[in-house]
């Protein structure tokens, strides 16, 4: 299912609200801009059971020109054909593809490797960007923000399993065994089936809404 129309246009009042606090010059537009902002948290706080407050923090720690945050996720297969997958500690241990933000001075493979080691234990190697999707068309839940999130195509270089702060289990799956409790906030059924389609041939292009 799509957004609501609400997250959505809230979503645009924060970042109209985010750039003009950022150019403009005028001490009346500034408190205009400000109070959009403030408009913005109380439309999410009115319709999640988020508090107003927290919000208002969130979206006032957000600076500069608006733009879509950007996630990275690791599909990384064995010699086996397996993929690989953590348990999500923050959603009830249910299993997702390792990934997370995209870090500053980190190129989106970089941050992907990374995020595949401290959460797994591996060492992996990016070799093919399968497919860049934007989070609210996949419907995977409201977001405070817009997310445009990149999926690899990782081989295995080493390492061994290892939980984190952020996982609880870390285990390789053929297709017919990946496991039915998805974070599907962060991977659901469609992505990993792309991801073995990706394994599976290596020249299909790169995905995109």
């Amino acid at each position: 299912m799509p957004d609501p129309d609400w997250l959505v246009w809230a979503r645009e009042i924060q970042a109209i609200a985010q750039t003009g606090l950022a150019f403009t010059q005028d001490p009346y537009d500034h408190e205009r801009y400000a109070a959009l902002r403030r408009l913005a948290a109380r439309i999410m706080a009115d319709h999640t059971a988020a508090d107003l407050g927290r919000i208002q923090t969130l979206f006032d720690g957000e600076t500069g020109y608006a733009t879509p945050k950007v996630g990275v996720r690791g599909a990384v297969f064995d010699s086996e054909g397996r993929i690989l997958m953590v348990r999500e500690v923050e959603d009830n241990d249910r299993w997702t593809l390792p990934g997370g933000w995209a870090d500053v001075n980190q190129t989106p493979a970089q941050s992907v490797v990374r995020e595949v080691f401290e959460e797994s234990g591996y060492h992996a190697r990016a070799v093919k960007l399968a497919a860049v999707w934007d989070r609210a068309k996949e419907g995977q839940g409201p977001s405070a923000f817009s997310v445009a999130r990149m999926f690899f195509i990782c081989s295995l270089q080493g390492g061994a399993p290892a939980t984190s702060i952020e996982t609880s289990g870390v285990g390789w799956f053929h297709p017919a065994d990946v496991p039915a409790d998805l974070s599907t906030r962060r991977t659901t059924p469609h992505h990993i089936n792309r991801m073995f389609a990706h394994w599976r041939e290596p020249g299909l292009p790169t995905e995109f809404d």
